[in-house]
């Protein structure tokens, strides 16, 4: 029966062989200082930038106090070995867009009635859809860019409305798209970067290899993100 603190210091390591593996020519830092370099860069470092740093502390505490080769003065208590080997399998294995977020999604063309759209609200619930003028992606719209529709254009007949009158409404870049290997913080990263520069996404599309012309493998909203 291994000891936490064998258990802690073993899963450490790890953390820091993949941590200083990203670090390029880099690799000769301590491990505090590289997790304060990558979490410029790295949204899983950022995001458990100071887990990683109190790690360290205590990872020097049990290092340098041992009472001999057998005995370590502190034992880490169990929620703390729970959490670095999460937070290790995080790091070392980080959840794909791909492989939370893959679904059918459903598209429209731009020459088709809106109505079309509205019954899919109506029946499925779901309000942002890509839309296309044959294989040609054009945007997405959403229940705000309709809502701006009917606000402009009430004395229109809903049922004379085409999906591309609506996207005159909707607001500029309010998409990306993403590669499916993408991590999940990643694309959390990409949320919070846009709002910062106050720009709020609608969703981000998922392809297999970030491109407009590939086939759409999943989407994720900002309502997805904020679930996670």
């Amino acid at each position: 029966m291994y000891k936490n603190s064998e258990i802690f210091l073993t899963t450490f390591n790890r953390i820091e062989k993949e941590i200083k593996s990203s670090l390029m020519n880099k690799k000769d830092v301590g491990f505090s200082k590289a997790v304060k370099i990558l979490r410029n860069s790295n949204p899983i470092v950022k995001k458990y930038s100071d887990d990683l740093l109190e790690f360290a502390e205590l990872r020097n505490a049990i290092v340098h106090n041992k009472i001999d080769m057998n005995h370590a003065i502190a034992e880490p208590h169990d929620a703390i070995v729970e959490k670095i080997e999460k937070i290790e399998m995080e790091i070392t294995q980080p959840r794909s867009v791909a492989s939370l977020f893959s679904r059918k999604v459903i598209s429209f063309q731009g020459n088709e009635p809106l109505t079309n759209a509205l019954a899919i609200i109506e029946q499925k619930g779901f309000t942002k859809f890509p839309i296309y003028e044959g294989e040609k992606f054009k945007g997405i719209i959403t229940e705000k860019g309709i809502t701006v529709w009917l606000s402009n254009n009430m004395e229109s007949s809903i049922r004379d409305a085409l999906i591309k009158d609506v996207l005159v409404y909707e607001e500029d870049d309010n998409y990306r798209h993403i590669a499916g290997e993408t991590s999940v913080y990643k694309a959390e990263q990409i949320f919070k970067e846009q709002i910062g520069k106050g720009n709020r996404l609608q969703a981000l599309l998922i392809t297999a290899d970030d491109n407009q012309t590939d086939k759409l493998i999943g989407i994720i909203t900002n309502w997805d993100i904020m679930n996670i």
